[in-house]
């Protein structure tokens, strides 16, 4: 009896001890292993608990049994088991059983095991508890994944809702940005504030200075610190060169320490916007208003060029009206509605210009040029030429000058009517600044300011079809005097002018000419044995006096001593 208990105890001291390997095993596969490597686990203990080894260990993957860890199907042996497992005694007597894995989520796995011969129930029993605790371990192992898998969907919700957050909060502060952008500009625009105002909005949403320039590069508006002074211009070349540039991009150009906008409503640049950036702070939001701004601004330069091109129609039409005739009633009320007042004395002036290459050049010039002399005037265009009916006398001299400076040459003529005290004498006055105009253009000095008043005889004398007449008249006259001065490079006809403008007195002839008293007396025996001329002859002085006159108006110069 006691021979017997102690095989007992033995007994059960060995299984107590295989139990706790198995228990220590079950710690091992469940402190966070991957299914493989619980299969190894399970496949390298089967030895040690009983004369077993496993030949094949299978994870259900994708819904079908998989050999592991090479991969490939299982066998048909293992593909039909039960739920307990099935078992073959092999022809040789081998033992092979299959231990299914299956937990409450169905099967995951499997140990295929072989013996030299049928395991004991003890050791079937143990096997049976390792497959458990395997089964065990491997649903334990997919509740991890699977909880490691949302905790990592989880993460990655969180995070792309960060970021979609972000997103979101960066779009709606640049929508906010936009708006204020949107409301100070409108509000601006519709105040009538004008190019200056759009310039202080820049400003003030940017906090960069700002420049306006027109299409030229003066300056039309300065807002910010730094102005300088004078204002820089680039030279055509390089102001060329920024705007072809600059046309060709999309978006704001950067040159140097500006960000440079073109206003170009339509394909014409009406002028140019710049942000003064030298430290290069700007940014998508700088950019972004400095574009609206431009936008803004082009429809009010628009606006303002249809309205200047609406007044100068009305202009033109008016001076149209009044240069060809019309009542004084009707020339008083359209000249007040344009700011003009008719009564007092008006001239009419005439320019034409031969280095102009379109009326638009001119027409521009003359408008700039009349601003600038402060006349008030009223202007038009007829066939190349330019027409101003102007208030009070008006200084030719003054406009031939800055027409030839903005021009860049001084090939013109600035013909003057004379004074007319109502709108019905306009048209007479037209008459004779074309005839002046006329006169001086066919003159051997076809450039510079000429007035009827000046004309003279010679305005009694040409009808407009009298030239060849008159000049027929002074080479009958004066043809022996020019033909001299011409081959010697003299100066007779001049002296003769002279002489007979200061009434036939020498020593104011000789002051006159800057020559000697004994040298005028030579030449005009010279003269006499040239010509013949008695000039003590009252017709013969009087047609020769006639001729030196038309003479100096066909040279173009004006009339001596006068």
């Amino acid at each position: 009896m006691a021979a017997g208990t102690g095989e007992l105890d033995g007994w059960a001291r060995a299984q107590l001890s295989t139990l706790y390997g198995l228990f220590v095993l079950s710690m091992k596969m469940f402190s966070g292993r991957d299914p493989q490597e619980i299969l190894a686990l399970a496949a390298t203990s089967v030895p040690s608990l009983g004369p077993c080894t496993v030949v094949a260990t299978y994870l259900m993957t994708n819904g079908s049994l998989e050999l592991q860890p090479a991969g490939g199907p299982a066998d048909p042996f293992v593909s039909e088991l039960d739920d307990p497992g099935s078992g073959v005694v092999l022809a040789d007597g081998t033992w092979r059983w299959a231990f299914p894995l299956r937990g409450t989520s169905g099967l995951a796995g499997c140990l295929v095991v072989v013996a030299r011969s049928e395991p004991t129930v003890d050791e079937m029993f143990l096997l049976k508890v390792l497959g458990q605790q395997t089964t065990a371990a491997l649903a334990n192992a997919t509740l991890h994944r699977d909880e490691d898998a949302y905790a990592d969907g989880l993460r990655r919700s969180n995070d792309e809702r960060s970021e979609v957050n972000a997103q979101l909060t960066a779009t709606v502060t640049k929508l906010r940005q936009q708006q204020r952008v949107h409301e100070v500009l409108t509000r601006v625009s519709a105040s009538g504030a004008g190019e200056q105002g759009i310039a202080d909005a820049l400003n003030e949403l940017t906090a960069l200075p700002v420049a306006i320039e027109d299409q030229f590069g003066n300056l039309r508006a300065w807002a910010g610190p730094g102005r300088p002074d004078p204002y820089p211009k680039l030279p055509a070349r390089r102001r060329e060169d920024l705007l072809r540039r600059a046309a060709r991009l999309t978006s704001p150009l950067r040159e140097r320490d500006r960000l440079v906008s073109l206003v170009k409503p339509h394909h014409e640049v009406l002028g140019v916007v710049s942000l003064i950036d030298p430290a290069k702070t700007s940014r998508e939001y700088e950019t972004f208003t400095l574009e609206y701004g431009t936008v803004v601004l082009a429809s009010e330069l628009a606006h303002q060029r249809s309205l200047a091109e609406v007044e100068l129609r009305l202009h033109r039409e008016l001076v149209d009206d009044l240069v060809t005739g019309t009542d004084n009633d009707s020339a008083y009320a359209r000249s007040g509605a344009l700011g003009h007042d008719l009564r007092g004395a008006h001239h009419v002036v005439m320019v034409q210009w031969s280095g102009a290459q379109t009326d638009g050049a001119l027409s521009h010039a003359l408008s700039h040029a009349i601003t600038e002399l402060g006349w008030k005037a009223l202007c038009s265009r007829r066939s190349g030429v330019g027409v101003v009916v102007v208030r009070g006398r008006p200084d030719g001299e003054a406009l031939f000058r800055a027409l030839a400076q903005e021009l860049g040459d001084g090939t013109g003529v600035v013909a003057i009517g004379r004074a007319c005290a109502a709108p019905d004498g306009l048209p007479q006055s037209f008459k004779e600044a074309s005839r002046a105009l006329r006169i001086r253009r066919s003159s051997r000095r076809p450039s510079g300011v000429a007035s009827f008043e000046q004309l003279g005889l010679y305005r009694i004398l040409d009808t407009g079809e009298s030239r060849a007449e008159i000049t027929s008249f002074v080479w009958e006259w004066l043809g022996g005097l020019i033909d001299y001065d011409t081959k010697r490079a003299a100066d007779m006809v001049r002296t003769l002018s002279q002489f007979l403008e200061c009434g036939g007195n020498y020593d104011r002839t000789a002051t006159a000419l800057m020559i000697h008293r004994s040298t005028l007396r030579y030449r005009l025996g010279r003269m006499k044995e040239i010509t013949g001329f008695d000039l003590g002859d009252v017709e013969t002085r009087l047609n020769v006096h006639v001729a030196t006159r038309a003479w100096q108006v066909l040279q173009g110069r004006p009339l001596e001593g006068r």
